[in-house]
């Protein structure tokens, strides 16, 4: 192996293949995506197949109806569970607190009352050595959170009278309420899209036409102009349900404003932009899967 210089603001002189071979699993990695990696144009954004029965969300993705449903089920029943489970640990929560407030107010009564009938239930013996003592002791009148002021006041550098010292932490708050250390996350209404992660309801799937070039495999076509949609922009009707190239709706379609395959006519609102499909090159939109690990230096 040749001799090599220590690098220009950097403290290891190996080459990047042979940190990458004696490292191992540190530093972040990535990888370019090949064609064969991508999702196509009409795939099922869940099954990665050609969609059967497809619709279209409000945010452009496509799924196959019976895949898109079931996901949508099977959330409802995930969430309608959760929240079962978050009743039954509130109602727990409650009887702690409800709980810890009896024992408390028992607690108080009991102090109540040894310091209000200790003296009388004090045999003589015992009612005169604390008499005794007492009198040994000087007389203050001042009470003592008064004290306890007083003494914040002229010698603040303590550590039980610094700002914070009165503070209690979450843990310690929510142990006093019968609750956890933790804060829980609100549980949504709505299933999450599995694309993009906003509230997705049944009636906000679109029904679509795909047409293919070779039977349910081929590439998606233009309703219009018959052109295969790959890694081009396409939109959907939401009316008529046909999908056809952007530009083609920009030129033919965007000024009459209606469908030239079915004659209906249609509103801007009832355009949605759909997602492209992308490829094995940069410009069709994100090719470099990155894993981030631990970097050793």
């Amino acid at each position: 192996m040749t001799r090599k210089s220590k690098q220009p603001g950097g403290h290891n002189p190996l080459t990047a293949h042979e940190r990458k071979k004696l490292l191992g699993s540190y530093g972040t990695t990535s990888v370019r995506l090949g064609s064969a990696a991508q999702r196509r144009f009409g795939d099922c954004a869940l099954g990665l197949t050609p969609a059967i029965d497809p619709v279209c969300t409000p945010s452009g993705n496509i799924y196959s109806r019976e895949a898109i449903v079931s996901y949508l089920l099977a959330k409802t029943q995930e969430l309608k569970q959760l929240r079962v489970q978050r009743d039954v640990e509130e109602a727990e929560r409650v009887q702690r607190v409800a709980q810890s407030e009896e024992e408390a107010r028992k607690k108080a009564a009991k102090d109540f009352k040894v310091k209000d009938q200790g003296a009388a239930r004090s045999d003589v013996g015992t009612h005169g050595q604390s008499y005794g003592a007492a009198l040994g002791k000087r007389i203050s009148t001042e009470s003592a959170e008064a004290g306890r002021e007083t003494l914040k006041r002229t010698s603040y550098w303590l550590s039980d009278f610094t700002p914070d010292a009165g503070r209690k932490t979450t843990g310690e708050e929510d142990e006093e309420s019968g609750g956890s250390s933790t804060r829980k996350e609100p549980i949504p209404d709505r299933p999450p899209s599995p694309m993009t992660g906003e509230p997705l309801r049944r009636k906000d799937l679109i029904s679509i036409e795909l047409r293919r070039e070779e039977g349910t495999k081929g590439n998606v076509t233009c309703a219009v102009s018959g052109k295969a949609i790959t890694t081009q922009d396409a939109i959907g009707i939401k009316k008529t349900g046909k999908v056809m190239l952007l530009d083609v709706y920009e030129k033919v379609v965007k000024p009459e404003m209606t469908c030239p395959v079915t004659g209906r006519k249609f509103k801007e609102k009832d355009v949605i932009p759909l997602q492209k499909a992308a490829s094995g090159f940069a410009a069709s939109g994100e090719v470099v899967a990155k894993r981030y690990k631990p970097t050793m230096t």
